[in-house]
């Protein structure tokens, strides 16, 4: 597998572009087209949140036929909480585009994200789509990227390559995300494309593995939103043999898409609203992967533990109160901790001021690793936060503003 430059890459038989059409209040980019030159496998995966915006609801149908053609996606305004008009005005907005590309309605997917309760500005919405439509171009997935950023300070892109069957074939995504973060899914928006040959029901299960190991591995605030999703698109035109369930060349590129997801997972938390820290909690030898899963979760999302991290003071009991509500087996004095190379905990308690003082120094890094070994089986499991800042809460109490 090969990492390429997320600057000015191209896929084959895929275009993209994003503009600013006037939804937002500033001058950002607020509206990106996705389009591949021909039919595409297609596969999603959505927010589990009750409260599910327009462009979710249509979404949701609309992937069941396997097929798409065009991804259309706004920021600045969810189109969620808005009834009957806004699935009307999401299903308009498919139809605009699909005018604009010479496609059927049916082959366009909608995506928003922004302020809640609010309706598209549907005049602002036509005319940016047929500006978009006019510009696309197959290396305009920056300016899509910045199209789809709400919070964001930077968008977020990924791009690899792997010969399967002969043949190169390119797996590559951008996604939005900052705060409103949390599984199943965030506040985000993930587009993958690939020029593989695959069946939409082979993507489907490709996404739902990457995704257990990605976006839904991340936490910034414990908030779940209403507009999340991740569309998946795969139209053929790298011209390889058809990839088939169980194979070498399923491996490779569940692989690719895996790498793919990762990456812009991990740039959503170290984007994370008003972070000034990226933290990767690992949690050895439980009884499951998922009681493993789950207790690295409860800490990752841990206010407690996370505006610790934030002051850099090595509070370890914050850690192991989040380890004893978490639902799983675990008995206190089996359990160690580290911060960075510090092992600040065993079999239950403090190591002494020595080590107290090695963890400190590894919270003043950007980077924070914890391990956390709770000696009852053979589960583990890695899952990615961020710390939570002052910063956040003016973000958050300023966002309409």
């Amino acid at each position: 597998m090969k990492t390429l430059d997320t600057k000015n890459f191209s896929i084959p038989g895929y275009k993209a572009w994003g503009i600013t059409s006037g939804i937002k209040k500033s001058e950002k980019k607020d509206l990106a087209i996705i389009f591949s030159d021909r039919e595409a496998a297609v596969a999603g995966v959505f927010t589990k949140n009750r409260v599910k915006a327009a462009p979710v609801l249509l979404d949701m149908v609309r992937v069941k036929s396997g097929k798409a053609q065009a991804i259309v996606a706004n920021s600045g305004c969810a189109n969620a909480c808005t009834g009957k008009r806004g699935l009307a005005d999401a299903r308009a907005t498919a139809e605009i585009t699909a005018q604009a590309l010479g496609i059927k309605p049916d082959a366009v997917l909608v995506a928003s994200t922004g302020v809640i309760g609010e309706f598209l500005p549907m005049a602002k919405v036509s005319t940016g789509i047929a500006t978009a439509a006019g510009l696309l171009s197959g290396i305009g997935w920056e300016q899509a990227a910045e199209a789809i950023m709400t919070t964001d300070m930077y968008p977020k892109l990924s791009i690899v390559q792997e010969e399967i069957g002969g043949k190169t074939i390119t797996v590559a995504g951008i996604a939005k995300g900052s705060g409103m973060i949390h599984p199943n899914m965030a506040t985000m928006l993930c587009f993958i494309v690939t020029d593989a040959v695959l069946s939409a029901p082979l993507l489907k299960k490709a996404l739902l593995v990457s995704t257990e190991k990605s976006f839904n591995s991340i936490t910034v605030d414990g908030d779940m939103s209403t507009n999340d999703m991740i569309l998946g698109m795969a139209n053929g035109a790298a011209g390889n043999k058809r990839i088939a369930p169980a194979s070498k060349e399923l491996k490779k590129f569940q692989a690719c898409l895996d790498t793919v997801a990762k990456t812009l997972a991990r740039q959503v938390v170290r984007d994370g609203e008003g972070a000034t820290k990226f933290i990767e909690i690992e949690v050895r030898n439980a009884k499951s992967p998922v009681e493993a899963k789950r207790a690295a979760m409860t800490v990752a999302r841990s206010s407690l533990v996370k505006t610790a991290i934030f002051g850099e003071d090595a509070n370890w009991g914050r850690i192991m109160a989040a380890l004893g509500y978490a639902d799983v087996e675990m008995d206190e004095t089996r359990t160690d901790i580290m911060i960075g190379k510090a092992k600040i905990v065993e079999k239950g308690l403090g190591t002494g001021k020595a080590a107290e003082r090695e963890a400190s120094l590894a919270l003043k890094q950007r980077e924070v690793q914890i391990m956390i070994d709770l000696h009852k089986g053979k589960g583990s499991a890695t899952v990615w936060t961020c710390d939570l800042s002052y910063e956040y809460v003016k973000i958050n109490a300023a966002y309409r503003s």
